[in-house]
């Protein structure tokens, strides 16, 4: 097996893990067991790597308990896969960037440790999509970003989400159109943590929400988008955290 393919097959079991964790169907997500009981431990940290801040998403959205061992294995996963500092125009770099970033902020504020925030520089300025008329082309790049779509965290895509919630509706509808479901399933989850920030959307997320799930087909990590998008929708909107990391 190659590694890609070993890497992405490690992503999908721990997909699975978390969404386990965040439905009810599986026990607390165990990095550091996962990362102990894997065959190969190198696929084990990219996958954690992979996921990113979806890691921390059954800590976040079903208050389990996220101890120090498991923040050491995101921390290693970090310095196996450590996250680039040099800068880039390309839109899928500088998504990437946006998601180590994301992650190390949360790893940061939840083990309570400022100088894990370090482990991924700082995005530029312009790293962030604007919501431009070029609605169908930004709303790509925003579910690139979906991780970025969960508590804890608010900066320049949240306020891009903000403005763009018509654009991420056109893309939510576009996508389903087209039948690329992995990218409707990510920009519902744009939608659903908009109305729990407080937004008027223009498309309802709950029947959004539903019509992937029973037509999409999801592999792992698009049921891993779904459960974290059902959590958004089952909590009362407005009630979005005053204090969050800023990725």
């Amino acid at each position: 097996m190659s590694s890609h393919s070993a890497f992405a097959e490690a992503a999908d079991a721990l997909a699975v893990s978390v969404l386990g964790a965040l439905d009810g169907t599986g026990g607390a997500v165990q990095l550091a067991r996962y990362a102990d009981d894997a065959p190969d431990t190198l696929a084990a940290l990219a996958a954690v790597r992979v996921l990113g801040a979806d890691v921390f998403s059954p800590h976040l959205l079903a208050g389990h308990p996220f101890p120090a061992q498991d923040t050491a294995v995101v921390a290693k996963a970090f310095d196996a896969f450590p996250a680039s500092d040099a800068p880039s125009d390309a839109p899928e770099e500088a998504a990437v960037a946006l998601r180590d970033h994301a992650t190390a902020a949360l790893l940061a504020r939840i083990s309570g440790d400022e100088a894990l925030g370090g482990l991924a520089p700082v995005p530029a300025d312009d790293a962030a999509p604007h919501d431009t008329a070029d609605w169908s082309a930004w709303s790509v790049r925003m579910a690139q970003l979906a991780p970025l779509a969960t508590l804890g965290l608010d900066g320049p895509v949240h306020e891009a989400a903000r403005r763009g919630a018509l654009s991420l509706s056109r893309g939510v509808s576009r996508s389903i159109l087209r039948r690329d479901f992995p990218t409707a399933v990510r920009l519902v989850r744009w939608l659903a943590w908009l109305r729990y920030d407080g937004a008027e959307l223009p498309l309802d997320p709950d029947v959004a929400a539903e019509h992937v799930w029973l037509v999409g087909g999801a592999g792992p990590r698009a049921a891993l988008d779904l459960a974290i998008t059902r959590h958004f929708l089952e909590l009362p909107p407005g009630t979005a955290p005053k204090e969050a990391a800023r990725p």
